[in-house]
Order: structure tokens, then sequence, then C-alpha cells
């Protein structure tokens, strides 16, 4: 048995796993091992400035020669740079993979095209999905609200999935909630040709978080995470979800009071690397030079948290989802009366 799809013969990958694009957590390091692995690695540039843009873009190419893909979020509330510019840099710089999410891709996917790429688009509706194919996007990812991060659906995946995988002709990636082979096989069987995993790649050697966030992260269950909107400094009105801390419990004790006058709210809970303060309600990633407290951060995670016990190399990591999913897929093969050896 071989985990092979659609997606793997349209973005030239041995395995239907995306890394998905975690805010600064990622790095050339862990895009490179995932694609390196077989899968597709992810760097996320739309918070930083154009020449680290293309220094990440172009340290990845070089330490692989596997495809990996360069994300850009579309909102308007939290790009820092003229996105056609921006994009511009990414595809000079090599990436030959653009993700779009938060917005409308239409404007960007012929410059893409034009320089030998790829598009992919993250919706939250078959709707949007259907918006996206007509737009000529090359692949739709699906993410439900179970994921971590900033979200934009209200429909949990394993309803979302099959709804957007009728709807549109080019391959579904399944995002949100998936931490294990099990869920990979899942989301192959509603429909999807692959699968986005954030959380769990956070929870690896390569993601670069502070060692308290990856800890948070491996001692967290299934309700430990919250759908909220109150780190909001940053990012105004897009939903998140994130693991529960001390930051949430002053906010439910104060009856969740609107932006400006909820507890601590000048607070700064940490500093930079350069020296830059973080409020309580920042939106801030805590990365490894994060200093003070990060545990009142917010903790990006979804709802597969509870998975993420361990912290692999990605490349393990990739090698391990895909063992677990033969074998679940197997196991459902037995159930259905096949020959699992076929």
């Amino acid at each position: 048995m071989t985990l092979r799809t659609p997606l793997c013969d349209r973005l030239e990958i041995e395995y239907p796993i995306v890394q998905a694009p975690i805010g600064s957590a990622t790095c050339p390091d862990l895009a490179a091992a995932v694609s390196n692995a077989g899968g597709l690695g992810h760097l996320a540039v739309t918070w930083r400035d154009l020449e680290e843009t293309d220094r990440v873009v172009r340290e990845t190419r070089d330490l692989t020669d596997e495809p990996f893909a360069v994300n850009l979020v579309l909102d308007e509330a939290t790009t820092v740079h003229d996105t056609a510019r921006h994009l511009e840099v990414v595809l000079e710089a090599g990436a030959e993979i653009v993700s779009f999410s938060f917005g409308d891709p239409e404007p960007y996917v012929d410059a893409v095209h034009d320089a030998g790429g790829l598009v992919c688009q993250t919706v939250a509706s078959a709707t949007a999905a259907r918006r996206a194919v007509e737009a000529d996007v090359d692949v739709v990812v699906a993410q439900g609200l179970e994921a971590g991060g900033h979200v934009g659906s209200e429909v949990a995946t394993t309803a979302l999935v099959p709804r957007v995988a009728d709807a549109v002709d080019v391959p579904v990636v399944a995002a949100g909630g998936i931490a294990d082979g099990r869920g990979i096989a899942a989301a192959l069987a509603l429909g999807a040709d692959g699968v986005w995993l954030g959380t769990r790649f956070v929870a690896t050697e390569e993601a670069v978080v502070a060692d308290r966030y990856r800890e948070r992260v491996r001692e967290s269950d299934e309700t430990d995470t919250r759908l909220t909107t109150v780190f909001d400094k940053g990012w105004p009105g897009m939903p998140h979800r994130v693991l529960e801390n001390e930051t949430l419990e002053r906010y439910d004790g104060a009856g969740r009071p609107p932006s400006g006058d909820r507890p601590s709210e000048d607070d700064v809970v940490a500093t930079t690397g350069e020296g830059e303060s973080i409020e309580r309600y920042d939106e801030a990633l805590a990365t490894p030079d994060v200093s003070g407290d990060v545990d009142a951060m917010a903790l990006y995670a979804g709802q597969g948290v509870g998975l993420a016990d361990d912290v692999p190399s990605a490349g393990d990591l990739v090698d391990d989802l895909v063992a677990e999913t033969l074998e679940a897929s197997e196991r459902l093969s037995a159930l259905a009366g096949g020959d699992s050896g076929e």
C-alpha cells in the first residue's frame, strides 16, 4: 500500500502532508526538513521585512531540492508590505508554490502562474472554494474551526472537507485538528487529497518557538484550547484558537469586557530579543528570543494538541505520520473485507 494522491502529483511531492505556515515558528530548517522527508514544508513571511523574506526563501532553497511553499496573509489589517511587491520578492527568491489566506487571491494568481508557480488558497466554505477555483487557484485548503492559530471558519473539519471536495475539481487539503495518521486517513476518507498540520509541527525540534510554548503544547489536551478574539493587538477582530492561560482567566473573571476595558490591558508581559514590548492581549508568537511571562501570551494550538506528546525532528515526524496513515488505512481496508496486502 502506498500513500499517494492527486495532491502529490500536482505539487510534485512524495506524501500528501503539508506543514502549515505557523507564523514566526517557521524557518528554513523546518520547511526544508519537511520537504526533504517527502512532505511540503512551508514558510510564513507576511510579517518579515522584504530583505528577510528574500533571505529565508533563498536559504530554504539551498537546503532542499524539493518543493516548498511560502504563505502570504492578504488581510489588510495585518499586512506590513504591499502584497504585490512582497509576492514579487517571494517569487524572485525561488518559491514555486505560494499559499494565500484571509483574503482574495485573484489579483495575485496570474503573477504566480507567470513565474511558473502554483497557488494554494485557504477557504472556510464550499462557496469560497468555488470562488478560489474560478480565480484559477491550483489547490484549495479547507480549514475547519478546530485549527490552531488564526481561523476563518465556523464549520468543523469533518463537515467542511466533504462539502469542499464535492464543490471543486482541484486537489483539496484538509486542515484543522489533524495531528496523527488516524486523522490523515480520516481526512482522505472524507474526500481530501492531503492534510495541513500546524500544531503538530510546533512540537518539533526545528520549530522556532520558546521552550515553554512547546512544553505547553506537549502537556495540553483536546479540552485545553479556546476559539476567541481576545488576543487582538496586531490583528483586530480575527478569531484565533489558543491554549487556556492566565490572560484568559483574567478576562473571564472580569466578565469578558470589550477591548479597552479588559483587565491589565496595558501590562507588558514579555519582551522580544530586539527589546520590543509584548503587551497582554498581543497576537505575538512566543519565539525563543522572548523573555518574560510566556505563559501569559497567545499560545496558538488546535484541538489536536493532545496528540502532540513528543518532540521529534520534523523529518522523523513526517515518517511517523506516513506509517501511521498506512496502518490506519490497512485497518479500514481489513474492516471492509479488503486485502490489506495489495
